[in-house]
């Protein structure tokens, strides 16, 4: 795989944010980037692979769940810049949103644990700001 720093063009990611009930899924990385850190599952698109396509199957590899329709919650562009201000990451993540449909959620693929996170428990986490905008922004859209 090319590396992702100080890249030539920005790599798309998706991520899925899939609930249960009121509980939304949520990974831990087991690899690096961000070893450890809890976020939503998700993870390069491949070439010739639609963004949907992607979701699904960055869910089922991570999580080992499947999810019923999905829709589009939002889209983030993370850059980050070294001290000379050149851009060292560039990644456009497309998030899709929908509910919980079939198999037992376990850890797979490059996630280390996973956990269904209720609302008032999500501050343990410690998720993104931006994690958390499109958790509560796929919330809305889905209720």
């Amino acid at each position: 795989m090319p590396d992702r720093q100080f890249p030539t063009r920005p790599w798309v990611g998706i991520g899925a944010v899939i609930f249960r009930g009121d509980r939304v899924l949520l990974a831990r990385r087991g690899k690096p980037p961000r070893l450890g850190a809890w976020s939503l599952p998700g993870g390069a698109q491949h070439i010739g692979e639609g963004a949907i396509e992607c979701a699904r199957r960055e869910l089922l590899e991570e999580t080992g769940i499947t999810a019923g329709p999905l829709i589009l919650a939002d889209v983030i562009d993370a850059v980050s810049r070294d001290a000379d201000g050149r851009v060292r990451y560039h990644y456009t993540i497309i998030d899709y949103c929908g509910h919980w449909a079939a198999g037992d959620a376990r850890p797979g693929d490059d996630v280390a644990e996973i956990a269904w996170a209720a609302p008032d428990e999500l501050a343990a986490y410690a998720l993104t700001r931006e994690a958390l905008a499109v958790i509560e922004k796929s919330r809305q859209l889905l209720t």
